[in-house]
């Protein structure tokens, strides 16, 4: 209850200063460390969903920041419900995601004994986040929440973690607001952009890769456009399909894991590497094997909007210290050469994306997973959103599907599992209006199964296709490669998914054959519930190119010649 006397408390002035920066979606589990903060929600405007583990709520909150570019908001409770949160905090920091989590703490009076559920969140979370601290005084919490939305934001975005001590929240103080926080978007100078304009006409074979965050549908627009008029193919790093439209002219494929054999030797064999955005970590890089370390064997030019990428990996060329949105705008005023000597390559690289995903590869087994992605690549409508989480189920998302608008896919780059669930949560929270659909392996999918129910809460009609093949499948291929027939905690029992959906109040229905996907889907969306559409796949079918025991014989063929 608010009072007139002009004082709020700690919780009332930390939710007013989310207000009017703009928040109007939070995920949390309640508890008791932050009652104050959750009295204050209160006619607020600020919808809140309350998930059923902390880790659906973190991933939940990233996702929004990471679609949106502005912080994802969450909320846990002190100890337990803050560690659970922690993976939450590591996709935000690997994928460059705001995102701000408020965590509950004892009282101030009880630091530094080891109370109930006490944690020092400095130190937990010093590594994870861009900024972790703790909330001493509450009228120092209008200064602190604004830093905390500029830091998570500007230059290379991320995690920040802020405590808040249980009494703290119900102490009552004047204090004046903040103002709302406005990104900063860092602009490339015209010395960077001549560079670039000089760099591009002397080229041969120049490509374009992009990636991480601070990207805006403007952005992705402006993008486009410099694609088509210097006729350049461009390509998208590890799950960031969403950047460029998968049907335009120039778009040259997916750049992450098991890449196009031609895109990956067209990017091998470029002259000139323009990369936006993204850090060209592990899984892009192919390893670290892409381009020598430190000094590229090609021409790199490297745009970032956090300055401390610029040579941390890589020596580039030229660097770009500029946020995609500010960096593709000022692209427009770059001019294509009068005779671009790549002509016709853009056209060839995108003829080898199509026919690289043209059709399903044959699999084992009554389901084929890759023609249930040309299904619904060819049957969703341009604007759905897919998300997913990790396990070889993902590389037929990546190869299949097309997705065709910003945002259209939303997956860790990070590879945390159970991250398509709660991911759907937040997108179907955000857009009502839109078909999202999480594709989820059986042990993915239950790393976060439970708040399906947050689903059925909520009424949230998200489709969830459910590939079960009995397995971790990736370990298991790495098992069979490294250490072939020598099997061991690969193996699952799972449970009717279909049942397990109509348990908790939504729809449910099993697949056993490709041909019943179609009326299996159409039958999900009619029901208007959250729904799980439950694949049986065969556990031989374990990536689009090759089978489980092919991988086997395979690592045994090379076993018995070195022997």
């Amino acid at each position: 209850m608010r009072s007139n006397d002009g004082t709020r408390s700690g919780g009332e002035i930390l939710v007013d200063q989310l207000a009017l920066n703009g928040v109007r979606h939070v995920f949390c589990v309640p508890g008791e460390s932050y009652l104050a903060a959750l009295d204050a929600f209160h006619g607020r405007g600020v919808d809140i969903t309350v998930c059923r583990h902390e880790n659906a709520a973190a991933m939940a909150a990233e996702a929004i920041g990471k679609v949106t570019g502005r912080p994802g908001i969450c909320f846990v409770t002190r100890g337990p419900g803050a560690t659970n949160a922690s993976a939450g905090v590591h996709i935000a920091k690997q994928d460059s995601s705001p995102m701000i989590l408020f965590v509950g703490q004892v009282g101030r009076a009880m630091r530094e004994r080891e109370a109930f559920q006490e944690l020092d969140y400095r130190a937990v979370f010093g590594t994870m986040a861009k900024w972790a601290t703790e909330i001493d005084d509450p009228a120092r919490i209008p200064e602190i929440v604004s830093r905390a939305f500029h830091t998570a934001c500007n230059g290379r975005s991320g995690p920040v973690v802020i405590a808040l001590p249980e009494d703290m929240l119900r102490e009552r103080v004047v204090v004046p607001d903040a103002r709302a926080f406005e990104p900063v978007e860092t602009w490339p100078g015209l010395t960077d952009m001549s560079r670039l304009q000089k760099m591009l006409w002397a080229a041969k074979r120049p490509v374009v890769l992009v990636g991480g965050s601070r990207w805006s549908e403007l952005a992705a627009a402006a993008l486009a456009r410099f694609a088509e008029r210097f006729q350049i193919p461009v390509a998208t790093t590890f799950r960031r399909g969403h950047l460029f439209d998968a049907l335009h002219p120039c778009y040259a494929g997916d750049f992450g894991i098991g890449p196009n054999p031609r895109l990956l030797a067209r990017v091998k064999g470029a002259d000139l590497v323009l990369l936006i955005g993204d850090r060209m970590s592990e899984m892009s890089s192919q390893s670290y094997t892409l381009f020598d370390i430190p000094d590229p064997q090609v021409k790199l030019v490297h745009v970032h909007p956090g300055a401390d990428e610029l040579g941390r990996v890589y020596h580039p060329a030229l660097a770009i210290n500029a946020s995609p949105t500010a960096f593709c705008s000022a692209l427009e005023g770059l001019q294509p050469p009068n005779e671009i000597a790549w002509r016709g390559e853009s056209d060839a690289a995108h003829a080898e994306f199509l026919a690289w995903t043209d059709k399903a590869t044959p699999q084992p087994g009554g389901v084929n997973l890759g023609e249930i992605m040309v299904w619904l690549r060819e049957n969703l409508p341009a604007d759905a959103i897919l998300t997913n989480g990790a396990g070889n189920f993902a590389a037929w998302i990546h190869r299949f599907y097309r997705v065709r608008k910003f945002g259209g896919l939303v997956g860790a780059t990070s590879g945390t599992m159970g991250y398509g669930l709660p991911a759907a949560l937040a997108m179907q929270t955000l857009h009502r209006d839109r078909t999202v659909v999480c594709v989820a392996g059986d042990g993915d999918f239950l790393m976060t199964g439970q708040d399906f129910a947050t689903a059925v809460q909520y009424e949230l009609p998200i489709v969830f296709v459910v590939a079960d093949n009995g397995l971790y499948g990736t370990i298991r291929m790495h098992q069979e490669r490294e250490y072939p027939g020598r099997v061991i905690a690969t193996q699952l029992r799972n449970p009717d998914f279909a049942a397990y959906a109509l348990a908790f109040g939504g729809f449910g229905v099993r697949v056993e054959k490709t041909a019943e996907f179609p009326a299996a889907f159409a039958a999900a969306r009619a029901s208007g519930k959250p729904s799980i559409v439950h694949l049986k796949i065969d556990p031989e079918a374990i990536t689009p190119g090759l089978s489980l025991s092919a991988i086997r014989e395979k690592s045994l063929a090379g076993e018995k010649k070195r022997g």
